[in-house]
């Protein structure tokens, strides 16, 4: 995939868009099987019911998302990431999503806490793994293992390899996060198929950024993540900033600035 370094950029107004989600926009990429990944400003939480613009997230979570992605690539752990194209893209490889989302819980928090009547920081006995049927109008259900394989959306053989490399991530993510003073409480990823000639296999996909990760500050348990979005904590994008910071990837002189967030009716 060298020859895309080399592929001549397109405006983004001038570009085919494939897709536009809660937090950022597909568009066609330069080269067949390719495509550009926009991260947008927006936040939200809820299924979207709780919406707001933040000046600047998209551009901490590309540069952080971008920093992951590479160290998986790096590390063996297949991905549809190819390079970072400026502050807010990415050239990645076009994958057919699978609709679930993985979430792996190291410390209970949020639903889990909710649902099992558990104090919110406590260490699970193990990593524990659940899946969640990605559709906004059902709330983004959670699914077992059996609805996953009845219904088609994934067979046998590709939910052993999403749990697989849930497992791998957690493992990279945790010792990331440990060596920069930062708990990993938990996060979500989702896969997809990856079509190489006559060959698939699975890949992890979208992002990894604050807006999918539970992270909290070793020391305080600081929230550094979207649940100072959703709980109306403040200092959303300074939490960002500093989890960007800590990786290494954002020096003092380039860190977005903001107002706060903009709320949207």
């Amino acid at each position: 995939m060298d020859f895309l370094k080399h592929s001549r950029y397109v405006p983004m107004n001038r570009r085919r868009r494939i897709y536009e989600g809660k937090g950022k926009i597909l568009y066609e990429g330069p080269e067949p099987g390719t495509l550009i990944q926009h991260f947008k400003d927006d936040a939200t939480a809820f299924n979207n019911k709780k919406h707001a613009i933040v000046d600047g997230k998209g551009v901490l979570n590309n540069r952080i998302s971008e920093f992951v992605f590479t160290h998986l690539n790096e590390i063996g752990i297949p991905t549809h990431f190819i390079r970072r194209m400026n502050m807010r893209e990415q050239l990645i490889r076009e994958v057919e999503v699978i609709p679930i989302e993985v979430v792996v819980r190291n410390v209970a928090a949020g639903s889990i806490a909710t649902r099992l009547g558990l104090d919110e920081g406590t260490q699970l006995p193990r990593s524990i793994i659940e899946f969640y049927y990605k559709n906004d109008e059902l709330g983004d259900p959670m699914v077992a293992e059996e609805h996953i394989t009845a219904f088609g959306w994934a067979t046998p053989q590709e939910l052993d390899d999403m749990m697989a490399l849930a497992i791998r991530v957690n493992d990279f993510l945790c010792g990331l996060f440990l060596g920069v003073g930062i708990r990993l409480v938990d996060f979500k990823i989702e896969c997809g198929r990856l079509f190489e000639g006559d060959m698939m296999r699975i890949v992890v996909a979208d992002e990894i950024s604050p807006d999918s990760c539970r992270l909290w500050d070793i020391e305080t348990n600081e929230k550094m993540d979207k649940d100072r979005f959703r709980r109306d904590l403040g200092g959303m994008l300074e939490a960002y900033q500093e989890v960007a910071k800590r990786l290494g990837i954002l020096n003092e002189n380039d860190r977005p600035t903001a107002n706060g967030p903009t709320l949207v009716q």
